[in-house]
């Protein structure tokens, strides 16, 4: 099994994307949680709380960039979806563009793709045009260390790690989900660092579990009516020293301060109504 504290070492991101939340709403179902929401959301609400997230994020110090909202493309906010950045061998800062999973989602990637090309990353795309691959909602990396974790399943081919394996130049690991409750691997598996990670047991088939038990020494489950009802694996933790998660998940909340992380609770009901949360919400930078 790989060892994953003596691969490569990666500097941890210090810059981050959001995308502007104007046009936000759900306007069709794609995935559980957003049955029964159709037409709700409070774009006032989920301004102020987009807005707070973001100056979460600065007040850590992570230089914050923003793309605009486009008109019917509602779930651009979900930025960590459209894209997959990081840097080649060679020093070169690129991005691998996603394919998306549903129609409604394909036209968020030409706008993100140009984002990314006038702020210095050159997109690539994976030559299968069939094939379905949802950027860093499955694909993450190892904190610290050139290694790519991903999941597959729902939103993401497996065909697509041998691709990120041999563009980046690093190991991947593919991780299989068997709940759609858990579509992206963002909501049942949060790494904090090389050796340390939160997830959710029931999100994962046998051999992915074994996996993951061998791949981190600090491996934490998460509850799974937490994991779900406030979306709390799709925490994230950019520093290794802080976890910024939808408030009110009483027992996560516990088991990452015993971790010696310090637990920063934020509001995302609004944007939980299309099954994301912080994670999902953001798109660290090279």
């Amino acid at each position: 099994m790989l060892d994953l504290t003596v691969q490569a070492r990666r500097p941890r991101e210090t810059r981050v994307l959001f995308a502007d939340p104007t046009y936000y709403d759900v306007e069709y179902v794609i995935n559980p949680h957003m049955a029964g929401n159709v037409g709700s959301v409070d774009r006032a609400k989920a301004r102020t709380q987009w807005e707070h997230l973001v100056e979460v994020y600065r007040t850590l110090g992570i230089q914050v960039h923003v793309v605009e909202g486009v008109v019917g493309l509602p779930d651009i906010v979900f930025c960590a979806n459209q894209s997959f950045p990081g840097t080649l061998p060679n020093g070169e800062q690129v991005v691998a563009m996603a394919h998306m999973y549903s129609r409604y989602r394909t036209s968020e990637v030409p706008v993100v793709e140009q984002w990314h090309k006038k702020n210095g990353l050159t997109p690539v795309h994976w030559m299968d045009t069939q094939g379905i691959f949802e950027g860093m909602g499955d694909a993450a990396w190892v904190p610290g260390r050139r290694v790519i974790v991903g999941g597959y399943g729902f939103r993401t081919d497996l065909s697509v790690y041998p691709w990120l394996s041999d563009l980046f130049g690093v190991p991947t690991v593919p991780l299989k989900l068997i709940d759609e409750r858990f579509y992206h691997l963002d909501t049942c598996l949060s790494m904090i660092n090389e050796n340390t990670a939160l997830y959710v047991p029931e999100a994962f088939d046998e051999a992915s579990l074994e996996t993951l038990k061998q791949l981190f020494p600090r491996l934490i489950a998460l509850p799974v009516s937490e994991a779900i009802e406030q979306i709390s694996c799709n925490g994230h933790s950019p520093d290794g020293k802080h976890y910024i998660v939808n408030r009110g998940a009483t027992e996560t909340n516990r088991l990452v301060s015993d971790l010696g992380l310090e637990v920063i609770q934020v509001d995302t009901s609004e944007f939980m109504k299309s099954g994301g949360s912080v994670y999902c919400m953001k798109l660290m930078l090279p």
